[in-house]
């Protein structure tokens, strides 16, 4: 299982802030099934203020720029992703033309029965 994160900015406007949470508290059943075949397994969003953190679990050869694309390739999936998009902005050291900024592990605890360091 392969595990990576992304970062995007929300618009800054607390109207569109919570039609996006409604957004995803009723998430599209396609949505769902198109990140599923794409080889997502888990995945995470968090917030702080205008700033969306992304954590995925995903098969081990998923590899983002080649399987997003085959996800939107669905008229549904393509669909919520353009609805996405009015609340969404690059977050600042995006790449450019990347919408989700890749997000660089810097450290990672994986086990909460390892011995504690001395």
């Amino acid at each position: 299982m392969k595990r990576f994160a992304q970062a995007i900015d929300l618009v800054d406007d607390p109207a569109l802030i919570e039609e996006y949470e409604r957004a995803h508290r009723a998430v599209w059943p396609e949505v769902e099934r198109g990140l599923r075949d794409i080889g997502i397994r888990r995945m995470h969003l968090w917030r702080l203020g205008t700033r969306l953190f992304m954590q995925c679990e995903a098969d081990d050869g998923f590899d983002p720029v080649r399987d997003y694309p085959r996800y939107a390739e669905d008229p549904r999936t393509r669909a919520w992703d353009e609805l996405m998009r009015r609340y969404q902005r690059p977050a600042p050291g995006a790449r450019p033309g990347e919408w989700w900024a890749a997000m660089t592990e810097v450290y990672a605890l994986d086990s909460l029965d390892a011995a504690p360091r001395a």
